[in-house]
């Protein structure tokens, strides 16, 4: 990483590192390590970022809602740290012009991945635990997580809560319609599916399962109606 990419990150994630080469190997996709110099990349710092993530997600949202039950904040840790939304954290903090790909990986936009950008972003909160500890990383989850924390219905399936907003706000059912089928077994972004209401598309969701897909979707208009 260049000074001026470091400084972008650090600047995104409001906390500066001590040793920025764990910062450079968070952002080192296993593609490009591999090319670069045999290693792994980022895998090692992936896999402790998942835990850690887990952990302060888990103890941020016992603290914020101490009123809800042991299934309730399963769902919503489970929503809070899946692939689709860590994603969008990954693209709001500027990982995509950071991360470090293959060949391959560029040709073919793995800077746009969900998967790449999710993992990333994991090895990333993993490096800033390595560096600073969890109190760093309590601080970077608040300020990458702080809106969707204080959701109401952060704990609820997304698309019973997009179901109930519908027949509240508009007197409409929403429906789930698949636009793209890869045909790819276990393509983690094999199904597209948006969700309309109305008659009017209001999210857009990918999944490796139709399922999967139909929750992102939901996530995504959910997203909308929140945004006005």
């Amino acid at each position: 990483m260049s000074a001026a990419e470091e400084e972008v990150l650090e600047r995104a994630l409001g906390y500066a590192f001590r040793d920025r080469a764990l910062a450079a190997t968070a952002l080192s996709h296993p593609s490009h390590a591999h090319e670069a110099d045999g290693s792994r990349g980022n895998e090692r710092l992936e896999f402790l970022g998942d835990a850690v993530l887990d952990l302060v997600t888990a103890r941020l949202l016992f603290e914020a809602r101490p009123d809800w039950t042991e299934g309730e904040l399963t769902r919503a840790r489970a929503a809070l740290v899946k692939k689709a939304t860590l994603a969008d954290r990954a693209r709001a903090l500027g990982l995509p012009e950071l991360v470090r790909l293959g060949r391959t990986e560029q040709r073919t936009g793995g800077e746009q991945k969900d998967s790449i950008l999710a993992n990333a972003l994991e090895a990333v909160i993993g490096a800033v635990y390595l560096d600073g500890g969890l109190e760093p990383v309590f601080d970077v989850v608040r300020r990458l997580f702080g809106d969707a924390l204080e959701q109401e219905d952060a704990g609820r399936d997304a698309k019973t809560a997009l179901q109930e907003w519908a027949h509240a706000a508009q007197q409409q059912t929403p429906s789930y319609e698949t636009v793209c089928d890869t045909g790819v077994e276990n393509d983690e972004e094999r199904f597209t599916v948006v969700v309309v209401v109305g008659g009017e598309t209001f999210g857009r969701g990918v999944g490796r399962t139709k399922r999967a897909a139909e929750r992102a979707a939901a996530e995504a208009g959910l997203r909308r109606t929140r945004s006005g």
